[in-house]
């Protein structure tokens, strides 16, 4: 759980490879353009640092199938993990987009959301409500705190805007692998939970649904969650080192 300067280091650069990735992805998403195509971004990408893609056939325990992209494209109301198919972007749609990748055996995972054309006011409240949450949770990832200061501060951001969270989800630690130990609430009640400390590598994503419903389902794809109550939500990600000096973002260019 714990990494030395050194490995954060090292994990810094896996961020870059992420955040550039990001980048690329969200300027060639346009009307018009499908997800395949954009998955095919990220692909090349990766490839060009001398990375490997963290979701690519990624199965954990609980799936039947393992993951068939490189980067997860959450369209309007799917929240999360959605795959990246045929379908071609329209004007308004809110798109968020995860990606991890693997550089010289560490991860980096970060997620953006943002909408292709002409964002309508209440989809871009809604983005930035969630990457309000996402700041609240970093400013709250200090030596000293606990994980549910940490829950708190996101999932009180959340809630005071009038969203809801979705359930049963939440953030990990990273490092030689993308999913670890401990698990990162976007709730939580202060003083509860481990203490933070320095060397802990988190990755930090609220995810945020139109209205104050949490509830989801699963789509056919076995992969896809979607919010229960139809509308649109959005998330954002920051793989986060906790040190000495405050929490540093991994994931930024």
């Amino acid at each position: 759980m714990i990494k030395s300067p050194e490995e954060i280091a090292l994990m810094r650069e896996a961020g870059r490879v992420v955040a550039t990735t990001l980048g690329r992805v969200r300027d060639a998403a346009a009307v018009g353009v499908s997800l395949k195509e954009l998955d095919e971004v990220a692909a090349a990408s990766i490839a060009d640092a001398g990375a490997t893609p963290a979701f690519l056939n990624y199965r954990p325990r609980w799936a039947s199938v393992p993951f068939p992209g490189v980067i997860c494209t959450s369209v309007n109301d799917a929240v999360v993990h959605g795959i990246p198919n045929g379908y071609r972007l329209q004007d308004g749609d809110l798109l968020s987009v995860d990606c991890g990748a693997f550089l010289d055996g560490w991860c980096g995972d970060a997620a953006v959301s943002f909408v292709v054309g002409t964002a309508a006011p209440v989809d871009q409240a809604l983005i930035d409500a969630t990457d309000a949450a996402l700041a609240r949770g970093i400013e709250a990832a200090r030596i000293g705190n606990k994980m549910g200061d940490l829950g708190y501060a996101i999932g009180g951001e959340a809630r005071r805007a009038g969203y809801g969270l979705l359930a049963d989800h939440g953030g990990h630690g990273i490092g030689r692998t993308m999913h670890a130990e401990p698990h990162v609430p976007n709730d939580g009640r202060p003083g509860r939970g481990i203490k933070l400390t320095e060397g802990l590598v988190i990755a930090i994503e609220p995810m945020l649904i139109l209205g104050r419903k949490d509830d989801y389902y699963h789509d056919e794809d076995e992969w896809t969650l979607r919010s229960a109550n139809g509308r649109r939500a959005a998330h954002s990600e920051h793989t986060v080192a906790i040190t000495k000096d405050g929490p540093v973002i991994l994931t930024l260019p």
